[in-house]
């Protein structure tokens, strides 16, 4: 019964768009509530599929697409699926491509497709990225083109 609970508090705040905040450190995003939107969406007991300028935040980091779906195990949030029109957004890195997978338990995402990572005026491209966002660390890969960025010296 508890775990039915939860699933419809969650469908409640996804139906009507509530807010959900809680202070955390701005430096541990994934600890942070998630929040979700989109032109449509469907909830499972599962997950969530979101369709339609789908947008998932947590903390300062947000992930937009065409679609989203989201994955839960015993009514967590663990993992989320993104494709079309991908773009994770960090306060110090954007990065964009085909699709992304997001694993909220370790804070990895894996962006795939014509890859393409900001930060500032620096940008790198390749056919894989690989990005914690907890380390903030980075790793791209080529997809058959070599990797290819500019970086600019600061000032």
């Amino acid at each position: 019964m508890k775990k039915t609970s939860i699933l419809i508090a969650s469908a409640a705040v996804i139906a009507l768009g509530l807010p959900a905040t809680v202070a955390f450190s701005a430096q541990d995003a994934t600890r942070q509530p998630v929040q979700y939107g989109a032109d449509s969406g469907e909830y499972t007991p599962d997950g969530f599929a979101l369709r339609g300028r789908a947008e998932v935040t947590q903390g300062t980091n947000r992930i937009r697409a065409d679609a989203i779906r989201g994955f839960t195990t015993n009514g967590q949030l663990t993992r989320v699926e993104a494709s079309g029109n991908v773009y994770f957004v960090t306060p110090d890195q954007s990065m964009r491509g085909n699709n992304a997978v997001y694993n909220l338990n370790d804070g990895s995402v894996v962006v795939t497709g014509d890859v393409i990572l900001t930060q500032g005026q620096n940008v790198l491209s390749g056919g894989r990225l690989v990005y914690n966002v907890r380390t903030e660390t980075a790793r791209i890969e080529s997809a058959g083109n070599r990797v290819r960025g500019v970086f600019y010296p600061s000032n």
